[in-house]
C-alpha cells in the first residue's frame, strides 16, 4: 500500500510581513469607517489628562484612556497602544494629590459657575439671558421680568436690580440672589 506523507512548506518571511501590514490597514480603515459613522465619545477630560499626565511624568495628550481591571488595577492606554498598570489605592492618593495643586482652566471655571447658575435659578424660578462668558455675568428674568443682573469675579458672586446701582456680594449665586429680596418657588 501506497503511504502519502506531507510536509509543511515554509511561508517567505515577506508575505507573512506584507499580510500583517494588510490586516493592520484593514484594521485602521474599520476604526476610521466606525469612528465617522459613530463617534466615540472622550470620557476623558483635557483636565483629566493633564492629572494623569503630571502622575505618570508624560505628556497629557499621549494618554488615550484609563480603566480599572477587577476592581484593583488602573490601567493607563496610551496612544501608541502601550498601556501601564497602576495599583488602585497609590493612583487615588495621587490623583487627590495632583487635584488640589492643578489650577483651574478658565473653561472649567466658566462650567462650575455656570453650573452653580443653574441650580440657583431652579431654586428661584429664574432663567438667564445669554451669559457674557469673560465676564461670567447675564441677566436674570422671571415670567418675562427683568429681576436682576448678576455675575462673579474675584470677590465672589454679585447682583444688582439694576444694571447701575449696588452690588450686593456673596460666596454662592443662591445666596446673592435671595440677598436681592427674590423668594424661592415653593412647589403647589
Amino acid at each position: 500500500m501506497p503511504y502519502t506523507t506531507h510536509t509543511q512548506q515554509a511561508i517567505p518571511s515577506s508575505s507573512v510581513d506584507e499580510q500583517a501590514l494588510a490586516q493592520a490597514e484593514l484594521d485602521n480603515y474599520i476604526e476610521s469607517q466606525a469612528e465617522a459613522v459613530a463617534p466615540t465619545q472622550d470620557p476623558l477630560t483635557a483636565r483629566d489628562r493633564r492629572i494623569i499626565g503630571k502622575i505618570i511624568q508624560v505628556e497629557p495628550e499621549s494618554v488615550r484612556t484609563i480603566w480599572i481591571e477587577g476592581g484593583i488595577t488602573v490601567w493607563v492606554r496610551f496612544v501608541n497602544g502601550s498601556c501601564l498598570p497602576f495599583d488602585r489605592d497609590w493612583f487615588a492618593k495621587r490623583v487627590a494629590e495632583v487635584k488640589a495643586t492643578l489650577p483651574e482652566t478658565p473653561l472649567e471655571r466658566n462650567e462650575r459657575l455656570s453650573d452653580e447658575l443653574e441650580k440657583a435659578c431652579a431654586v428661584f424660578g429664574l432663567y438667564h439671558g445669554e451669559i457674557d462668558w469673560l465676564s461670567f455675568s447675564t441677566k436674570l428674568y422671571q415670567d418675562g421680568h427683568n429681576v436682576c443682573f448678576v455675575g462673579c469675579d474675584q470677590q465672589g458672586w454679585y447682583a444688582r436690580p439694576r444694571q447701575y446701582g449696588v452690588n450686593r456680594v456673596a460666596g454662592s449665586a443662591e445666596l446673592v440672589i435671595a440677598l436681592l429680596g427674590v423668594r424661592a418657588t415653593v412647589a403647589a
